[in-house]
């Protein structure tokens, strides 16, 4: 999925389930924020105060997308999460190992995930975690099918949506590939970039994560797929709706989202159909600032540069040399003034949070099903 459900549906449905502004506006924020905290190391005050934290996300053509490692680290704890085959814990899903990593929509892992951030409702970075497990949560739905590591499995051919025969990459994409890679890919788009780019769906390019697409493929074992993703995205949008209110306190009878909230997302999934996911977006924050959506009007924004931005907030700049404890080169990059306030800035909870949901991801609910990964 991209920011328009990210951001702009998640600030909706968490505003649909009962949370005030200020919290919906970061769980949003943190939610579209994992994609985009592409960036890792240690920070350095003038204090002797230091700050380490991880990324999320690796930019498709970065270089660790090519290390099995940062897959490990980054695709498969916040965009792929393993699905076992959908089985419970203490089930194996028929074939190899790979079959338990393929993520699945709704899966008893990602289930587990969404049980284990709600018991952590009394950190001080709680929302943020949520609005994390959110992201991952959902992409269950854009994901499924496909594995965050590099294998056969993503491999796909023969991808088509209703409009068009056959699908093929944009110029965009093949030109930075033929800079960065020369001959080293087939001329062919969906086999170059399956090739290439260990992300799950690579070969699918943006088609799980466009909203409003109804398209098909064939799967790497030859089986045709058929794909309404705007259905699915609303399945995901409901189950998040549940989310959100067992969060705040509410029981089984009341967890169910109204059809007339079901409606509104279904018709703006379906109605705003610019491939720009960042145009997609302002249209939902209009209806949003227009009061259209079945709650207060409120105006919001994703701002990730400038002097209001989460970063800029916490550390005073929008860059930071990094150290790097591997490097023999001068371990004395620039300096930030510390402020106390820093322990308290969403920016630095945000990234609190990251680490504690790849922790008990990897070290807490995957062994229970069986999988390892680093």
């Amino acid at each position: 999925m991209q920011i328009d459900f990210h951001f702009g549906v998640t600030y909706t449905i968490a505003r649909m389930a009962g949370f005030e502004h200020s919290d919906a506006h970061i769980i949003a924020y943190s939610s579209q924020y994992v994609d985009d905290a592409t960036n890792q190391g240690s920070i350095k005050f003038d204090n002797g105060a230091m700050y380490n934290r991880v990324s999320s996300a690796h930019k498709m053509l970065d270089y660790r997308n090519f290390d099995e490692l940062a897959n490990h680290y980054a695709w498969i704890p916040f965009h792929f999460l393993p699905g076992n085959g959908g089985l419970p814990s203490g089930q194996d899903p028929h074939g190899s190992f790979i079959e338990k990593i393929v993520c699945r929509p709704n899966s008893f892992v990602s289930q587990d995930m969404v049980s284990s951030c709600i018991s952590h409702k009394d950190k001080p970075y709680s929302l943020h975690l949520l609005g994390i497990t959110s992201h991952v949560y959902v992409d269950t739905w854009a994901h499924q099918g496909f594995a965050g590591i590099t294998h056969k499995i993503n491999s796909i051919s023969n991808i088509a949506d209703e409009d068009e025969d056959e699908v093929k990459a944009d110029d965009n994409i093949i030109s930075r590939l033929k800079t960065l890679f020369g001959d080293m890919f087939d001329s062919t788009a969906s086999k170059m970039v399956s090739d290439i780019s260990p992300l799950g769906h690579g070969a699918a390019l943006s088609h799980p994560d466009l909203p409003y697409l109804k398209w098909s493929y064939t799967d790497w074992q030859g089986k045709p797929v058929n794909r309404d993703n705007a259905v699915l995205f609303l399945e995901a949008a409901t189950n998040l709706y549940k989310t959100y209110r067992r969060y705040l306190g509410f029981q089984d009878d009341s967890l169910e989202m109204s059809d007339e909230n079901k409606s509104r997302i279904l018709e703006r999934l379906r109605g705003f159909t610019d491939k720009d996911s960042e145009k997609r977006n302002e249209l939902w924050l209009k209806d949003i600032e227009e009061g259209k959506l079945g709650f207060d009007a409120k105006k919001i924004d994703y701002i990730t540069e400038g002097t209001s931005s989460w970063k800029y907030k916490a550390i005073g700049k929008e860059k930071e040399v990094e150290l790097d404890f591997d490097s023999d080169e001068d371990l004395n990059p620039n300096e930030f003034i510390y402020n106390p306030d820093f322990l308290k800035s969403d920016w630095k909870l945000f990234h609190d949070a990251l680490q504690l949901h790849r922790y008990y991801i990897v070290h807490d609910i995957l062994p229970r099903y069986g999988i390892c990964v680093a």
